[in-house]
């Protein structure tokens, strides 16, 4: 039987796990653009700053993140509003990951795109 308890820290391990992606590790999974934001990227300077600025977000509250697991995000980025979400994968990124709390199960994919192509 699945307690409160045991609901919470697995919900704060895939919190961390994403926190740990979002801000890096790319050994968790892979990071992927839509169109849209490839084209507006005009400089690799401009690719480092959007890393950067993902990399540092932390508004998670509430209303972005009812679930507690930092999976999901809006932001502004010159001018433009960009979406960030994290999906869960199996290991062979084909079906979906069977526990998103285990790293050795599950690998992250970071999707990014402009607001208009969601």
């Amino acid at each position: 039987m699945t307690t409160t308890t045991d609901l919470i820290q697995h919900t704060e391990q895939i919190r961390n796990l994403n926190d740990k992606f979002r801000k890096g590790d790319t050994s968790l999974g892979r990071i992927v653009m839509t169109r849209g934001v490839t084209a507006f990227l005009d400089s690799p300077w401009t690719a480092q700053e959007l890393m950067n600025q993902i990399q540092t977000f932390d508004s998670f509250d509430e209303a972005n993140d009812p679930h507690g697991e930092h999976d999901f995000f809006a932001f502004d980025f010159r001018g433009k509003k960009l979406f960030a979400k994290i999906d869960y994968y199996d290991t062979n990124y084909e079906y979906g990951s069977p526990n998103p709390a285990d790293p050795s199960q599950t690998r992250r994919v970071l999707t990014l795109m402009l607001s208009e192509e969601y």
